[in-house]
Order: structure tokens, then sequence, then C-alpha cells
């Protein structure tokens, strides 16, 4: 039987997924234009599977550039594995679906499942949000290859936009601490800085970084905050940090 908890890791993990996949067409339509043709677009999307390394890797491929590309990707990528650290303590995956899990370990997935106050919601936000934004960010991306110029500017849509927002409006009720405030505002603020003298993906992991060194040391927050329980342990009985 599903809690109230469970079920509306269920209804965020599915707003989520709709206003995320919707954002699939641009970079199906992008990567066409880019130079790309369908079945390399569909690989990159069904494989690589990260959104901003994927618009990374075409803006520069549109560009001329090939090793620029990956190098950029790649960084962007990297955020993934430090979601994937937090995220193996929570989803707890075995087995064959070890490899499903850090498949969908995305920043969306994540987001949704630490937004939970209970193990078992945190598992369905992580499983209902990463599957169910695999499977509609690669149904969008085929539509946006094959519409293409049907579609005109898919940069004038505002989806970027929209999934953005969607992604906030998740964090949005977490930020109550001064020190996630801080960390926050910091955070955005650096990576703005730095994106016109740092190449693509780098601001994102420098304002990763500083955001972990802040909360591991705890700096900004009073003492008693580094002692909360993980939202994850709420109703479990156990202080287990995730």
């Amino acid at each position: 039987m599903q809690t109230d908890a469970v079920r509306r890791a269920w209804r965020e993990g599915l707003s989520v997924v709709v206003a995320t996949s919707a954002y699939g067409l641009s970079f199906g339509a992008l990567s066409i234009a880019s130079g790309l043709d369908l079945w390399q677009t569909m690989v990159l999307s069904l494989v690589m599977f990260s959104g901003g390394s994927q618009f990374a890797f075409i803006g520069v491929v549109a560009a001329g550039g090939g090793i620029a590309g990956v190098a950029s990707a790649a960084m962007l990528g990297l955020r993934n594995a430090l979601y994937g650290m937090s995220m193996r303590r929570v989803v707890q995956p075995r087995g064959a679906l070890l490899p499903v899990a850090a498949h969908v370990t995305i920043d969306e997935s994540t987001a949704v499942a630490l937004a939970q106050d209970e193990p078992r919601a945190q598992r369905t936000g992580f499983w209902v949000t990463g599957v169910g934004i695999w499977l509609g960010w690669n149904f969008a991306t085929l539509a946006g290859a094959l519409l293409g110029d049907l579609l005109g500017d898919p940069r004038q849509w505002g989806l970027d936009a929209a999934a953005a927002a969607a992604f906030v409006g998740l964090l949005w009720p977490r930020l109550k601490a001064r020190q996630a405030v801080a960390v926050a505002a910091a955070s955005a603020a650096l990576a703005a800085a730095l994106l016109p003298v740092l190449p693509a993906g780098m601001p994102v992991i420098v304002a990763a970084v500083v955001g972990v060194v802040v909360g591991l040391t705890n700096w900004l927050g009073p003492r008693h905050e580094s002692a909360l329980p993980d939202p994850g342990a709420r109703g479990s009985g156990k202080g287990q940090h995730s």
C-alpha cells in the first residue's frame, strides 16, 4: 500500500519527467542542425544521457571542434559521479539494477530522491524520475530529430527554462537553513562569474566543489545543523546519512 510520502514522490517525479523530457525536442533538433545524423543523435542520447553534456558536445561539434567537445561533455558529466556516491546509499541497488541505477543518476533523479522524507519515497522518486526521463528524453529526442525544420528554432520555446524551473521548484523548500541559502547563492554567483573564463562544464564543477566543501565543514551553519539527521532517515528510527 502506498503511503502519502510515496504518492508525493510519484507526483513530483512525473512532473519533472514531463518538464525535462520536453527539452529533448530541442536537443534532437539542434543535434541534427549541428551536423549529426539521426543514428548519431539517438546513440548519443541513449548512451550519454546527460542533457548538459549532450548540449555541450553538439555545441562544440557545430563549431568544428572534436576533442574539445568530448572534454567539455566529460567535465559536465563528472557531477554525476558525485551524485552517485550519495545515491548508492539511498537507492541501494544490487545485481543487474546497479548499472541501471548508475545510468539514470542525473540531476533530476537525485533532486527528487533527496527531496523526499522517507527511504521508500526516496527510492520511488529516484526510479520514477530517472527511468521516466530516460524514456521521455529519448522519445522527445527522436521526435525533435525527425521533425527538425518543422519545429523552427527550438531555443525560442523556452523548454530549457521549464526544466530548470521544475528543478528549482524541488530544491526551493529545502532552502530554509542559513547555510543552505548561502551555499546556493554563492555557488550560483560563482558559476555565473566563471562562465566567461573557463571551458564549458568547469564553472558547474567548481561551484559544486565549493558546495561540497561548505557542507562537509558546516561553514556558515550553527553547530546543531551538522548534527541534524538525514531527511531520508525520518520515520525509520535510524540516523544514517546519505
